[in-house]
């Protein structure tokens, strides 16, 4: 089976590449409107600020990507790159920007690793499978993985930094689909994500204090 074909047979509601890259593009934008100052304080609900946090989702891009790349991707456990974090409480992080490079030079690490997990998802055949926490994956996993940390970390982001931040629904209702079965299917799909990840109340239902998503391929 060529890697078309089996790209073809995949279902109308998967999480693609050009899904992700859509995401990454969009934050990237958003946050370019943030003034340099911003970048120390908080990111929302966050203990890290927002500079850390964009390492951090820069990290979990590169990461995705990463764990893709060997020819026989590992099974059981994470490509074993050295995590580090640079102070007590700080994120884990194997990706670190250039505080020199100031914010611009930042959000060109977070938009190069995105680019990298972006490749990966093209370029991988949907049949191969890798490691998460969260169960092994398929490329199409790790890019909704990719995708939902940028969503919501854009959005811890926004928060800190005064932003104004709403991604396209159709990517949250893909999302949604593929990493968090469980979630109603009525309510709008960016808010039920932001309920999904514990950072939003939704009628009808009590905010979550624990979550996680499903990583696991489809049945």
């Amino acid at each position: 089976m060529t890697r078309s074909t089996e790209a073809a047979i995949l279902p109308s509601s998967a999480v693609a590449a050009n899904d992700l890259d859509r995401a990454v593009q969009l934050a990237v934008a958003v946050l370019r409107e943030a003034p340099p100052a911003a970048w120390d304080g908080k990111a929302g609900s966050l203990e890290w600020d927002c500079w850390e946090t964009v390492e951090h989702l820069s990290d979990d891009l590169f990461a995705y990507a990463v764990q893709l790349g060997p020819r026989r991707p590992p099974l059981e456990g994470p490509v074993p790159f050295v995590w580090e974090s640079r102070r007590p409480g700080g994120p884990s992080n194997a990706v670190h920007a250039d505080r020199a490079a100031g914010p611009a030079g930042l959000l060109q690490v977070l938009e190069a690793s995105g680019a990298l997990l972006v490749a990966m998802v093209r370029t991988t055949p949907p049949r191969a499978r890798a490691h998460h926490v969260f169960g092994v994956s398929d490329p199409e996993g790790f890019a909704a993985m990719g995708a939902v940390e940028t969503l919501v970390h854009t959005h811890d982001l926004a928060e800190g930094l005064q932003l104004a931040w709403n991604p396209p629904a159709d990517v949250c209702a893909r999302v949604l689909a593929r990493l968090f079965p469980d979630v109603p299917e009525d309510a709008d799909p960016w808010r039920t994500l932001l309920w999904a990840t514990g950072r939003a109340e939704l009628p009808g239902h009590p905010r979550r204090t624990a979550w996680r998503w499903y990583g696991g391929v489809r049945g």
